[in-house]
């Protein structure tokens, strides 16, 4: 049986930066995971992820995203290539609804700087964009996207120069608390160790059944498409955008410099029984949900397919992250359930969870995000 100080279950967005700070640490530390690093069966591909900080979901996720905006560029100074880029987001939607009162508030409590836009700014600032009659807009500046496979390979890079080890092809079938030590079944033979972190995404149901916490996973289609006007241009102004409409939340990147503009729903999917076999063919219905957001609100973008791709959200009853120390198994810690809103914030769940594994507790605020809360077992 092969033995490490630390365990990590699954090398994606937070697993990847957990391996990287426990190496910092100078832990002995190992990544099982059955996927070659930022590879595209599970949550953390798709080339970009919006990163902002006025969050709408709750303001307690606003310390958590400051931290992340350092930690992601204290990254890319040790990977010598930037990773987190600053084209502003538009948020769209009604003056009351959940998120242009949610950024405000947000905003207002943590002291953000955001820019509340009329239809009237937007179609000025902004013309390629239509804001629909009834809704108006906030601007966050300082918001933007990461490039998320990079991401991953850069926290695994510096993780093994800094000794980690990652072995992939490797799949876990289950762990067994044996008073201190935690042993990892895997169908490449046995591993144990002091410490183990799960952070399996769309696999943390099985590995963490215990906790009586129902976790579904969701297919999430994402779509590129050609756009040859200049008014989706990144290097000419345009934003990522996001918009909260009567039939869904839909979301998407500007033209990054090679002619496509990206563009999903965040809301709805459908429930995937196994993540393994999730359908990954372009269905022609999810096609012409976007085109149709983008034949009324992004009218510049042409309805010609340039990409697609497959990723999935394990989301929670409440639809916030599990993020805690198993209630059971002190030895064992997890980031579950981040409900397709959690990378962004991939490099400082990784560090708290270092610091559940190795210290027992963290300073990083993350209180709000513990297993035991009442939400999570009702519907």
């Amino acid at each position: 049986m092969q033995h490490a100080d630390v365990i990590v279950i699954g090398c994606g967005g937070v697993g990847s930066a957990a391996l990287y700070h426990l190496a910092r640490r100078g832990v002995s530390t190992v990544a099982l995971d059955r996927f070659p690093v930022a590879h595209d069966r599970g949550s953390s591909h798709g080339e970009t992820r919006i990163i902002r900080q006025a969050y709408f979901e709750h303001p307690d996720y606003v310390p958590l995203c400051r931290m992340s905006y350092d930690l992601w560029d204290e990254l890319s100074a040790g990977y010598g290539k930037t990773l987190r880029h600053e084209t502003g987001l538009l948020e769209v939607g009604p003056e009351d609804g959940v998120v242009v009162s949610g950024v405000l508030g947000s905003a207002s409590r943590h002291g953000l700087e955001v820019e509340r836009l009329s239809s009237r700014d937007v179609a000025r600032r902004f013309p390629g964009y239509v804001v629909p009659d009834g809704m108006c807009g906030v601007l966050e500046a300082r918001a933007g996207y990461l490039d998320v496979e990079e991401c991953v390979r850069a926290h695994v890079d510096l993780a093994t120069k800094n000794g980690a080890r990652v072995e992939i092809g490797v799949s876990v079938l289950s762990w067994t608390a044996r008073g201190r030590t935690i042993e990892v079944e895997t169908d490449r033979g046995a591993w144990s160790a002091d410490r183990l972190v799960i952070t399996a995404g769309a696999w943390a149901s099985s590995l963490l059944s215990d906790l009586g916490v129902p976790f579904e996973v969701r297919r999430k289609p994402l779509f590129w498409f050609h756009s040859p006007s200049d008014a989706y241009r990144a290097d000419r102004g345009a934003p990522a955008f996001l918009y909260e409409l009567p039939d869904g939340v839909f979301y998407g990147f500007p033209d990054l410099g090679d002619g496509r503009v990206k563009v999903a729903e965040h809301t709805g999917g459908d429930a995937v029984a196994d993540p393994l076999e999730v359908d990954r063919t372009q269905r022609p219905a999810d096609e012409l949900r976007l085109t149709d957001f983008l034949a009324e609100h992004l009218p510049g973008v042409t309805d010609r397919v340039a990409a697609h791709a497959v990723c999935m959200y394990t989301m929670t009853p409440d639809e916030h992250f599990v993020v805690d120390r198993h209630p059971a198994h002190p030895e064992v810690v997890f980031a579950a359930g981040l409900s397709g809103h959690g990378f962004k914030m991939a490099s400082v769940l990784g560090k708290a969870l270092a610091e559940l594994a190795l210290d027992g507790a963290t300073p990083i605020p993350i209180g709000f995000l513990g297993a035991q809360r009442q939400a999570l077992r009702t519907r």
